[in-house]
């Protein structure tokens, strides 16, 4: 099975596994998707995430989910720039989610990171996601 959009569909597989309550889901392993799990890690999404090895060469990426009393820590998670719309932004542009409360994360020449860090690191970016 061919995929055209891998962070959406491990943003999708985030999504569902929350709305069902486990507290991990997997993913195919690929070097934008971890970037994109360090990022929700260091700021509190997830609680962490391991790199499985599968006896026929494949890899995965196992994601411990967070929840707080009982309801997950994400509320809300979405795709912001798709195969088919890419939506960058620049350092100037790059808007605050949900007021402050939520985080954007970026695709910058400098690596992937947070909409905050974007800023302190003046970089603008493709947006891959919003977080809630």
């Amino acid at each position: 099975m061919t995929i055209n959009d891998p962070v959406g569909d491990m943003l999708t597989r985030i999504r569902n596994a929350q709305m069902r309550g486990m507290s991990k889901t997997s993913t195919p392993a690929s070097k934008l998707r971890q970037r994109v799990l360090d990022v929700l890690q260091a700021e509190g999404y997830i609680r962490g995430y391991t790199r499985v090895e599968h006896a026929d060469n494949k890899t995965d990426l196992e994601i411990e989910l967070k929840y707080f009393d009982g309801e997950p820590v994400i509320s809300k998670i979405k795709r912001v720039s798709k195969p088919g719309r890419r939506v960058y932004s620049s350092v100037k542009d790059i808007e605050p989610v949900q007021n402050g409360l939520g985080i954007s994360i970026l695709s910058t020449p400098k690596g992937v990171m947070s909409d905050a860090l974007a800023r302190e690191h003046n970089v603008g970016g493709e947006v891959l996601c919003q977080v809630y």
